[in-house]
């Protein structure tokens, strides 16, 4: 009987696993504009309407590419673009991508998307109030969320052993399908500039564990080639430009090693411009136990047999030192070597005044704190002021785990980010 039973444990676990398969299909599956109303949910659209003519409207557009990197359908993604040419045309847009992670997906009631729908009202509450005190047009708030399968099996607990099958995956996202989406909304983004409008079109991309992976591997060569910005005839030195207007990771879950050849870039440069805004910002919490644990034990054993050395530099009178090895197994926002600010609760939070946040990060001194409504922002005097590229190591009473990234006061700072990044 035992026997029996042992023998049967292999198939019953399989079993398991097949019949905890999470969803291959596409969830958004018509591509046609739709107004949601209480009568009306629109679940089903890639392209949505929220609270039409107040002061909350957004545009929410879905794209969902599948394990292999390809999009699950071009129309639908191509009913996304089409809509927003058509919108960018007409009136400015203030474009907004998320990115989702690890056990989420464009599901409807998806925590991810719902939380995302919440910071898009708080944002065109934000940009109407912005234009109105400035005497301009609101620019139109447009959400784009790219939809993955972030969770392979839907079984509780033992969907913890996909964090290495999606990180995989989520490299995929990033490599193929996500990376002419992104240079596809740029475009659209930048559709108004050559017009000289009172306010132009921008773009800001957010990604969330292995979906922060996935914006990094799409972005990351971008970012390197805007950095050093070598186009024909150029002679003068320029702020540092990056991809879209800004580019947020929040608990990134990909290697330091990778992120190395950004931080040697940004560092080699000794001094920036007052008017250099943020152009890519990691943000992870001290709290967030997969990136700090799960993530070294799977590298360790993958990246057994590479060679690494150690790395001694010392641009710009600012000593770095670490071994490549060490770099290699942690995630980039807990390896100290590379980490460049901290941020924090205030000691005494005060109500955020977005319309002086630019003045704020461009008062920047070595070694201090800036305050930012409910948080302060600790520069480790490890890089230059104003650096665009910032590595932040957040309290754990601002993100408390790996999934906590839509709290009040972190998404406050956010909406701060994205004022100093796209403002005039």
């Amino acid at each position: 009987m035992y026997l029996s039973i042992k023998r049967l444990l292999p198939v019953l676990l399989l079993l398991l696993v097949v019949s905890g398969c999470a969803s291959n299909d596409i969830y958004r599956k018509e591509f046609s504009n739709c107004v949601a109303s209480p009568q009306q949910s629109c679940e089903d659209h890639s392209i949505q309407l929220h609270h039409a003519k107040t002061e909350q409207e957004y545009l929410l557009g879905f794209v969902e590419i599948d394990d292999q990197g390809q999009l699950r359908n071009r129309k639908q993604m191509q009913a996304v673009l089409d809509q927003l040419y058509t919108m960018a045309a007409n009136e400015s847009l203030l474009i907004n991508v998320f990115v989702h992670g690890w056990h989420h997906n464009a599901k409807p009631q998806d925590p991810n998307v719902e939380s995302f729908k919440v910071s898009l009202v708080q944002l065109s509450q934000l940009e109407n109030r912005l234009a109105a005190a400035q005497n301009k047009q609101p620019r139109k708030v447009v959400g784009v969320y790219i939809g993955w399968r972030g969770e392979s099996i839907d079984v509780p607990l033992l969907n913890n052993i996909t964090f290495w099958d999606r990180k995989s995956t989520a490299q995929e996202v990033g490599h193929l399908g996500m990376d002419e989406l992104l240079l596809k909304l740029e475009e659209i983004s930048n559709v108004k500039n050559t017009l000289d409008p009172p306010i132009k079109s921008r773009l800001v991309i957010v990604g969330h564990s292995f979906g922060g992976a996935a914006v990094y591997s799409a972005t990351s060569q971008i970012l390197a080639s805007r950095f050093v910005d070598s186009r024909e005839n150029k002679n003068f030195n320029d702020t540092a430009k990056g991809f879209g207007d800004l580019v947020v990771l929040l608990n990134p879950a990909f290697e330091a090693l990778s992120y190395a050849p950004l931080y040697d870039l940004a560092q080699a440069r000794c001094s920036y411009f007052p008017e250099q805004p943020p152009r890519l910002v990691i943000l992870t919490s001290e709290a967030d136990k997969a990136t700090k644990y799960l993530f070294p034990m799977g590298r360790f054993f993958s990246s057994f047999f590479e060679a690494h050395q150690s790395v001694n530099r010392d641009d710009c009178r600012r000593p770095l030192n670490y071994h490549e090895g060490a770099a290699d197994r942690s995630t980039v926002g807990h390896f100290k070597p590379l980490l460049t600010h901290e941020l924090r609760p205030a000691s005494q939070a005060k109500k955020a005044v977005y319309a002086e946040a630019v003045n704020v990060w461009r008062q920047q001194e070595a070694g201090g704190v800036q305050q930012y409504g409910a948080t302060e922002l600790l520069h480790l005097n490890k890089s230059a002021l104003r650096n665009p590229f910032l590595n932040v190591k957040v309290d754990k009473r601002l993100i408390e785990d790996h999934n906590d990234v839509f709290g009040e006061e972190i998404q406050e700072f956010l909406r701060q980010l994205v004022v100093i990044s796209t403002q005039e």
